[in-house]
């Protein structure tokens, strides 16, 4: 099975976790299996501090795996002689899926659609790579021949995502 990629992105509170979560719900409800990967531009932790697991990495574990029967998670330190991991790199260690969707990953060079919620962000557009269509509300105006869609028209951005991927409906 290939791994399918599609790309929500934008700037700061555009929209894009509500956007991505919405059209998981809609390829799901389309009895796709769907896969997501974020972005994030500061550090996190899914550890709790003082649990098992932070223990682990806190003593020094490059690597972290905790599992259970509804669910496990690999946590990898990067090290100081270590860069960030592109989008590839890290869609390579999750499992095969009908879609991957990625929210963040500005710079990627796969298909997106680009969420703008003001003017000024429409004049930033030019920042993203490979924008594919644009979700916005009709208010605001942008420079472009890109295909439009209103943000909260979850239906349609998730037909223009499956038809430009050649995603199979399943039956």
């Amino acid at each position: 099975m290939t791994k399918p990629l599609f790309g929500i992105s934008g700037f700061k509170n555009s929209g894009k976790t509500t956007l991505t979560a919405s059209l998981i719900a809609e390829f799901t409800s389309r009895e796709l299996s769907v896969s997501s990967v974020k972005h994030a531009h500061h550090e996190f932790d899914l550890d709790q501090p003082g649990t098992d697991t932070d223990k682990h990495r806190s003593s020094g574990a490059k690597e972290v795996v905790i599992s259970s029967a509804k669910r496990w998670a690999l946590m990898h330190e990067i090290s100081a002689d270590e860069d960030e991991p592109n989008l590839q790199t890290l869609i390579t260690h999750m499992a095969d899926a009908d879609l991957i969707l990625a929210e963040g990953f500005k710079s990627e060079e796969h298909p997106k659609v680009l969420l703008i919620a003001s003017d000024e962000q429409a004049k930033l557009m030019g920042r993203i790579n490979n924008v594919v269509a644009i979700a916005a509300e009709p208010n605001i105006e942008i420079d472009s021949d890109l295909p439009r869609f209103e943000r909260n028209d979850i239906k349609q951005i998730a037909d223009f995502i499956a038809q430009h991927l050649n995603l199979e409906p399943r039956s």
